[in-house]
């Protein structure tokens, strides 16, 4: 089935030619390779390419990567489009496998890759992402021992850093919101598919050893605490069906509540106030957005309860 290919490169030369030589040993190489590059000042040059699959798109400004993913994906004409972060190094069958995932299960349209640790091999770095009731988000097995499985399980959303979807179900929902900028912009979208009816299946043999936040200064730097903390509120006011929006309201409150002091025992509660402000700011407009879902919503609220997390779970 053709495959196209979307890596999203902000100053990311050094990893994307390593990304691109992992890419190069396929089994089954991708049909075409969209590379877009949010205007990167670290030397960025074009992709050496002899195949003709690889065509890079050159930005004048950085738009993101939920925007730089929507740029290529209006371009695509395959019917299934994988994503792949620059720090993303996928092993030789990592094609191969999703197709025969996406073949196998036709009533899924989001295929989630087993995410190994770059750094360190032996642990894994997310096995698709999980959404609490809260509204909280994290992925899955994040730090536990890898282990092969071969056995699919479906889980909520995929992490965008390596992921595959069929192209006509994410064009249904209408792509990253780009208001989001990055960070929670793939369980975002995850949700709005899932409301939408499509389901994602986590394919374990599908294996990428991931570096994670190598241009964003990591997980807990300030622009990661920002965006993610931020864009935690937008999710849950967008996608959230409103049964379980109105049940679950004081808990995501008390979530954020908590991680406001957790931010400030870590020096960065300016930070986090700042991202609950701006994201309360614009919550006309998410609410506008969230009407326009909610209008389109397919899967009844206790689907969408089915798959959420309902655990109590720890604060980090």
């Amino acid at each position: 089935m053709p495959l196209t290919v979307i890596i999203v490169n902000f100053n990311s030369s050094i990893l994307l030619e390593k990304c691109f030589r992992y890419l190069n040993l396929q089994t089954v190489a991708p049909d075409r390779v969209f590379v877009l590059d949010n205007a990167s000042t670290d030397g960025f040059g074009n992709i050496t390419d002899s195949s003709g699959r690889v065509t890079v798109f050159k930005m004048t400004e950085n738009v993101g990567f939920a925007a730089g993913n929507n740029r290529a994906l209006a371009l695509c004409t395959t019917p299934l489009v994988a994503l792949l972060n620059p720090d993303a190094f996928p092993e030789p069958d990592w094609i191969e496998k999703l197709l025969l995932a996406a073949e196998k299960y036709p009533e899924y349209s989001m295929f989630g890759s087993r995410l190994v640790s770059a750094e360190k091999p032996k642990l894994l770095d997310g096995d698709g992402d999980r959404y609490h009731v809260s509204g909280a988000a994290w992925r899955e097995g994040h730090g536990r021992l890898f282990q092969k499985e071969a056995t699919p399980w479906e889980v909520f959303s995929p992490c965008a850093a390596a992921a595959m979807y069929r192209t006509e179900a994410l064009r249904e929902a209408g792509g990253f919101d780009e208001d989001f900028f990055c960070y929670l912009e793939d369980v975002d979208l995850g949700f709005r598919m899932r409301l939408l009816g499509h389901r994602c299946l986590q394919v374990p043999s599908a294996v990428v050893h991931h570096l994670g936040s190598a241009t964003s200064g990591g997980q807990r730097g300030d622009f990661a605490v920002y965006h993610g903390h931020r864009n935690m509120v937008w999710t849950y006011f967008k996608n959230m069906p409103a049964t379980l929006f109105w049940m679950f309201l004081p808990l995501h409150v008390m979530v954020n509540l908590i991680s406001g002091v957790i931010g400030f025992q870590r020096r960065q509660g300016k930070i986090m106030i700042r991202a609950k402000i701006d994201a309360l700011a614009e919550i006309r407009t998410v609410w506008q957005k969230r009407r326009h879902i909610q209008n389109r919503r397919k899967a009844s609220a206790w689907d969408v309860l089915r798959v959420l997390d309902k655990s109590v779970f720890r604060f980090k």
